[in-house]
């Protein structure tokens, strides 16, 4: 697996899912957000694959990735991600998501617990009221009628250069549509997460600065003063970044600043 860069593809679940290998190492899986692809990322790739091995996945009808006869949800998609560690016979990974990837990659973190080492969340919300109202309001408009005046955006250039099937940006949009207005509130499911998990949020994100504290209060952070020794402080993470907006965070050299010095901390007891 680490002879360079490459792409290939893994049956999974019904699905030949697309994705890339960069750098070696330790292995992370890395979740890009809604309309996006592998691409997405810019340099941003090549710094977290300095000193580990990074598995870039294009999601389900998303870039290199056709779509499949079943509805788009976090948990299926996830699913997906959890039988790609199988498929890569990898006894487990971090996962890494953006927006839409950060959701699937909690899912990953819930659903299959025992194959993610670390997680990190990247302007991803625990509850869909996570978001701000007008962001939600945009959610709400997702769908067939957006895909011709989304023709415009380099999203659309970016799927229409990699798909196999450039004719299902409508089909991309409706499911994608079809998840994004479903309610979901996984404040339960986070509290029982035992593995160490990053925040990492935009202080001008689509999510307010507030829920990413009020996320990394269920994960047990910010409960108590650290100590001199540090051994108040909780196995997860937050990161705010400044400046960062939900539209410029995923490419920025300082995400990857903040994540790789919490990838590269061994999981205590284990390694």
């Amino acid at each position: 697996m680490g002879e360079g860069n490459r792409g290939d593809y893994a049956s999974v679940n019904g699905l030949n899912l697309y994705y890339e290998v960069h750098g070696d190492g330790k292995p992370s899986i890395l979740l890009h957000g809604g309309v996006g692809a592998i691409e997405i990322f810019g340099e941003v790739l090549p710094l977290l694959a300095e000193g580990r091995q990074v598995i870039a996945v294009d999601l389900q009808a998303h870039g290199r990735t056709a779509d499949v006869d079943r509805p788009m949800t976090f948990e299926a998609m996830a699913d997906d991600v959890a039988a790609l560690i199988g498929h890569l016979n990898l006894q487990e990974a971090d996962v890494m998501g953006y927006s839409l990837g950060g959701g699937v990659a909690l899912q990953t973190a819930i659903r299959h617990p025992e194959a993610v080492r670390k997680a990190v969340l990247v302007s991803t919300p625990f509850k869909r009221d996570g978001w701000y109202p007008e962001v939600l309001a945009g959610m709400e408009q997702m769908g067939p009628e957006a895909a011709e005046p989304m023709k415009a955006t380099p999203m659309y250039l970016l799927y229409a250069g990699v798909a196999p099937r450039p004719e299902d940006w409508p089909v991309l949009l409706t499911k994608l549509g079809d998840l994004l207005r479903q309610d979901y509130e996984w404040s339960e499911q986070v509290v029982a997460l035992q593995m160490p998990v990053m925040i990492v949020v935009g202080d001008a994100d689509s999510i307010p600065p507030a829920h990413a504290v009020e996320f990394f209060g269920l994960l047990g952070g910010g409960k108590r003063d650290a100590g001199w020794d540090g051994s108040g402080m909780s196995n997860s993470r937050l990161a705010i970044l400044p400046g960062k907006t939900h539209y410029d965070i995923f490419y920025s050299p300082a995400l990857a600043s903040v994540v790789a010095p919490f990838l590269d901390v061994p999981v205590s007891g284990t390694e």
